[in-house]
Parts: structure tokens; C-alpha cells; sequence
């Protein structure tokens, strides 16, 4: 059935009401009684005309009689209830009965009234029953949003580990606490940051990241606080400050160890007092921010060893948020790569199905590198990855040449063997697949006298694929051997 819309809220504030019946003087006299209570009233005389106007139109409510000439009442009932459960339907007969009713209760229907009914008993049931269901409505439009206030689009991880990260940001988001996010670089901290902003009642102020770490720190001060016009030279204007700018909002500290112990006793006072000077300025001014801050340190350490403000430590720190480094989680590793081919699929105008969606898929072989891989850059060093393989592939099915070499390499590097040079016993499986690759081609190619197209040809797979997997696990191919310089000797 279609949803009814703002715009018929608006015209019907108490609802909308559809009357089914085949006799003009009940029409007439439910569309009086209706209306004067502030229902908007639409009717219908048979059963036909009835479901042509559910069709088009959404109800609040349904009165429909049980005998009507084209079709029964509970034959519309019936059919209407196929579509819809959900919109309250009244039925209406001269021919009350407890089994007339108990059967039109079965069949779907909210209420049952004989003719004549009682006029004040109709309207406080259907008043009760339009309350009911918008507050039914609004209870599954909270939900909604809830649901998708509480999402995380940008954050991709199933894993367990990230699972329990991300029940923690559904968890501190809606408070007040500062929160420091630690992990190390290229594991998504800002992301985490702005989805606890994103998630919190401050959603629709602003959210302003701070760089610590790239910013001089003879400037870092004027871009926290700002400064007046003339305060230092080049000052030729009065400069707001980031904590200005985020007023009632958020303000995100990236590698916060990295700030000098001046401005750390700065940012203190502006936690402690919420209020700030600009440099050059004798007054003040006052902020609401939340602090969120970010950093791969030990501040602990950092600390011990006097670079770091021990109150300010504990002021950051009140709810601590440890991300994993991508070895420890995998199994996110295939959801990630996804993620980014629609990603950079989308940038580039490429491999996109009718949905927009990314048509790109690793070969088997790549896939298992990347698996394999321990990630030291994270997140960020697998999407440099993805977004090279995009750029540079011309098939949908992405193979191991795309990948870069220090992935090829050390994939190659990985078979793992004993003092004799068999495999190792702690090999993975990995390792295993890998060797049994390399010594069969190997044995193929001396057979074909190192004629990689005919090795090809022997092994059933693409030339193409055949150099991709030479170059993975570091074959050195051989100079042909002239067969017949070789019987003329």
C-alpha cells in the first residue's frame, strides 16, 4: 500500500479514513460524524472502486462493509490484507453475530460494529487505533534512525576485534567524555573519531581535525587559539582559532604526543576552564568542545620520560579506544578490498555494474598474498594497494603481475626451509602451494627447454599467467639451449 505523505499529514492532522460502502446514507452519515471530528474523508460504493483508491492512496484507517453487491466484505478483506498488514480495518454489517465477528477478527480485521452503532464508541475506537498505529510508526521511524545513526559506512570489519571496537564507539559516542584513540599508523583512527562524532549529539556541529604532527610548532599555537591582528609578524588580520571553529562540536588531535609541553599546558587550561585567549588578545573566550585525540605513542612512556603532561594525560584518556593493527584481524582483509575496488572503481569510471557497484575480483593467487601479507602501513598500505591494482588493471579478474613488487617478493621470500633445503614443517599452507608451484614449473620449463610459451601450453594456463607466477616465486629463467648448435658439437 502506498505510505502516506507529509503533505496529506498536513491536510488530514488527525488521518485519513476510506469508507466502503454500497449505501449512499451510511456514506453520507460516517463522512458528517468523521469530519466534524477532523478526519479527512474519502468513500468508495462498491468493493472495486474501494481497492482502486488502497491502490493509489494510503489510509490511517478502513471502514468497510461486509455486504456489498460485487464482493463480500471479507472477500476485500482478504485481498487487501495480501498487500497489507498493517493498515486498521473496521468492518461494518446489519448482520451482527459473535461468529461474523470472530471470523472477521481471523481474517485480519481491528474491529467489528453492527448497524446501528454507537457513534461514540466508533469514534473513541478509531481514535484509539489511529493513536496506536502512528505511534507504532514512529516507534519504527526511531528504530531507523537509531539503526543508521548507529552505522559506521566508512568502517569495514567483521572481525571480532573490530566488532568489539565498534560496540565501544556505539557505547561512548552520546557522552561527554574525552577519548583517546590509540593504534598504530594507517589502522583508521580519524574514522573512528568522526564516526564517535558522527554518532554523538554534537553530529551536526562542526568536527575539526588537527594534524599535531605536521604542524610547526611556532604555529601551532595561532592555528589552535588564533591570534589579532598584528600579535607576531605577518599577522595582518585577526585569525580565528581551530577551538573556535569548533565550538559545540568536536575537535580531533591527531599524534597528540607530538605537541610541545607549552602548548600541552595550553590545551590543559582550555580543558579545565573551557575558555582560551587568542595570542595578541587580553580577553577571553569561552568554547564547548569535546576532545578527541590520536596517537600510534606510548604516552605513558612519553610521560615517564618528561615529554608528556601527566594531567593531561589523564584528561584525554577517560575512555581509552585500542585499535587493531590489520595482521591481527585478517578476516576483514576480503571486506576491505571490496570496499576500496568500489571505492577507486567509482573515482575512475571503471568495472562498475548497473548498480555502480565494482566488478573487480583478485585471482585466487593475489588474493592469498594479500592474505598472507602482515600489513605493517595497515588499512592504509592495503588501499594503496587496491587503488594501484584498479588503475593499472585491464581485466576484471585482477592478477598477480598487478600486484607491486615488494608484495611479489616477499610472497616468493616466504617458503620457509630446513638446513638441507626441504620445507620447513612450520611452513604454511601458503608456503606449501607455493612450492609445489615453483619446483613443477621449474620442471616443466627445463622439459620445454625453457620455452616459456610452450611450459605454457604444457601447463594448461595462459602465457600471461605463467610469467605472473615466474615473477612471484622468483624463477630465474634460463637461456634456451640451441638444440641443434648443441648436436653439432
Amino acid at each position: 500500500m502506498p505510505e502516506q505523505t507529509s503533505e496529506e499529514r498536513i491536510e488530514a492532522p488527525k488521518g485519513r479514513i476510506l469508507v466502503v460502502d454500497d449505501e449512499a446514507d451510511i456514506r453520507e452519515s460516517l463522512e458528517d460524524l468523521l469530519a466534524t471530528e477532523g478526519y479527512q474523508i474519502d468513500t468508495a460504493s462498491n468493493a472495486a472502486e474501494g481497492l482502486r483508491k488502497l491502490e493509489h492512496r494510503g489510509y490511517d484507517l478502513v471502514l468497510l462493509d461486509l455486504m456489498m453487491p460485487d464482493r463480500s466484505g471479507m472477500d476485500v478483506l482478504a485481498d487487501v490484507r495480501e498487500r497489507d498488514s498493517e493498515t486498521p480495518i473496521f468492518l461494518i454489517t446489519a448482520y451482527g453475530s459473535i461468529e461474523v465477528a470472530v471470523n472477521a477478527l481471523k481474517a485480519g480485521a481491528n474491529d467489528y460494529f453492527s448497524k446501528p452503532w454507537d457513534n461514540e464508541k466508533l469514534l473513541i475506537e478509531i481514535d484509539r487505533m489511529i493513536g496506536k498505529r502512528r505511534l507504532e510508526e514512529e516507534n519504527v521511524q526511531l528504530k531507523r534512525a537509531l539503526k543508521q545513526r548507529y552505522s559506521f559506512p566508512n568502517i569495514i570489519g567483521k572481525s571480532d576485534r573490530m566488532l568489539r571496537v565498534l560496540d565501544l564507539v556505539t557505547q561512548v559516542a552520546p557522552s561527554r567524555a574525552n577519548i583517546l584513540i590509540t593504534g598504530e599508523t594507517g589502522t583508521g583512527k580519524e574514522l573512528i573519531a568522526k564516526a564517535i562524532h558522527a554518532n554523538s549529539p554534537r553530529a551536526d556541529q562542526p568536527f575539526v581535525a588537527v594534524n599535531s604532527g605536521s604542524l610547526p610548532l611556532e604555529l601551532l599555537e595561532s592555528t589552535l587559539f588564533g591570534h589579532e591582528k598584528g600579535s607576531f609578524t605577518g599577522a595582518v588580520a585577526r585569525q580565528r582559532g581551530y577551538f573556535e571553529i569548533a565550538n559545540g562540536g568536536t575537535i580531533f588531535f591527531d599524534e597528540i604526543g607530538t605537541i610541545s609541553l607549552d602548548v600541552q599546558a595550553k590545551l590543559l587550561r582550555v580543558m579545565q576552564e573551557k575558555e582560551f585567549m587568542p595570542l595578541g588578545s587580553g580577553e577571553t573566550v569561552k568554547v564547548d568542545v569535546r576532545i578527541l585525540a590520536a596517537t600510534n605513542s606510548d604516552l605513558r612512556k612519553l610521560v615517564e620520560e618528561g615529554k608528556f603532561r601527566e594531567d593531561l594525560f589523564y584528561r584525554i584518556n577517560v575512555i581509552n579506544l585500542s585499535l587493531p593493527p590489520l595482521r591481527d584481524r585478517k578476516e576483514d582483509i576480503p571486506a576491505l578490498v571490496d570496499y576500496f575496488f568500489t571505492k577507486y572503481c567509482l573515482e575512475n569510471e571503471k568495472f562498475l555494474d548497473s548498480s555502480r557497484r565494482s566488478l573487480l575480483k583478485f585471482e585466487p593467487d593475489a588474493m592469498s598474498i594479500l592474505m598472507e601479507h602482515n600489513w605493517p602501513g595497515n588499512v592504509r598500505e592495503l588501499e594503496n594497494v587496491v587503488e594501484r591494482a584498479v588503475v593499472l588493471t585491464t581485466d576484471p579478474i585482477v592478477p598477480v603481475g598487478v600486484l607491486p613488487d615488494f608484495l611479489l617478493q616477499a610472497s616468493g621470500m616466504r617458503i620457509r626451509r630446513d638446513s638441507s633445503g626441504y620445507l620447513s614443517p612450520e611452513a604454511s599452507l601458503f608456503e606449501v602451494v607455493a612450492d609445489f608451484e615453483r619446483r613443477k614449473i621449474l620442471e616443466v620449463l627445463e622439459s620445454a627447454n625453457w620455452s616459456q610459451t610452450d611450459a605454457a601450453e604444457s601447463l594448461h594456463i595462459p602465457l600471461s599467467t605463467l610469467n605472473q607466477k615466474i615473477k612471484r616465486l622468483n624463477i630465474e629463467i634460463r637461456k634456451k639451449v640451441d638444440a641443434k648448435a648443441e648436436r653439432g658439437a
